[in-house]
């Protein structure tokens, strides 16, 4: 049986391994010669605002789980995409850790307060929005409702980690982009293929959780 104890102190440990993970083991966007086709930084002269999103983990049925969302079709950038809570750090913010909560709590209703910040994934950048994208990872361990802000979220949908983890749930298809044919990997989700920046960081943390010894 899946314990959820269990399964948070294995991110517990996965987070606290500074050993980076190779970008060969992240869902990335790759040419049909395998070459990164993906911008990993910003052009020379251009300076990223610093954004985070909170990957947050609860407690369901003796499992972890986290919630994504669907971003409004009305939003000027990523407009449809799945994504987790998260934006730009604003200067009221108490750094990233402090956007990712406060994003959280505009766009699904998170409290802060409830929130424990387990670390952090390595931060990256995303070119569209000119973000330099901290995922801040945390966990609650009391139940909430989740209330979609309709302004940004369309929709809202929760995964079990267990099924992230799963090598069936990826998946990558050739795709179009700027008239040159890319391999694009994706999580299969609930119906969503969970591309770009939000398959990047998932990826980090699924890789991090499985270089880890079975006893850990």
């Amino acid at each position: 049986m899946i314990d959820w104890s269990h399964q948070l102190e294995r991110v517990r440990r996965a987070l606290a391994d500074p050993t980076p993970v190779h970008w060969e083991d992240l869902l990335l966007m790759r040419s049909r010669d395998g070459s990164l086709a993906r911008q990993m930084q910003p052009a020379p002269g251009v300076e990223p605002r610093p954004a985070a999103a909170l990957l947050l983990l609860y407690p369901h049925d003796n499992e972890l789980w986290f919630p994504l969302t669907v971003r409004s079709s009305a939003l000027p950038l990523h407009r449809g995409e799945v994504s987790l809570p998260g934006g730009g750090v604003d200067s009221g913010d108490a750094g990233v850790v402090g956007a990712a909560l406060r994003e959280a709590q505009e766009e699904i209703g998170v409290y802060p307060d409830a929130v424990e910040i387990l670390g952090t994934l390595a931060a990256f950048y995303i070119p569209p929005s000119n973000f330099q994208l901290t995922p801040v990872v945390g966990f609650t361990p009391m139940p909430f409702d989740i209330r979609a802000n309709p302004a940004e979220v369309e929709a809202v949908f929760s995964v079990a980690l267990n099924q992230l983890l799963d090598p069936a749930t990826v998946e990558t298809e050739e795709w179009e982009h700027r008239n040159l044919r890319l391999q694009a990997p994706f999580f299969a989700l609930h119906g969503y293929k969970v591309w770009g920046a939000t398959a990047l960081l998932l990826s980090e943390l699924v890789a991090r959780l499985r270089r880890l010894t079975p006893h850990e």
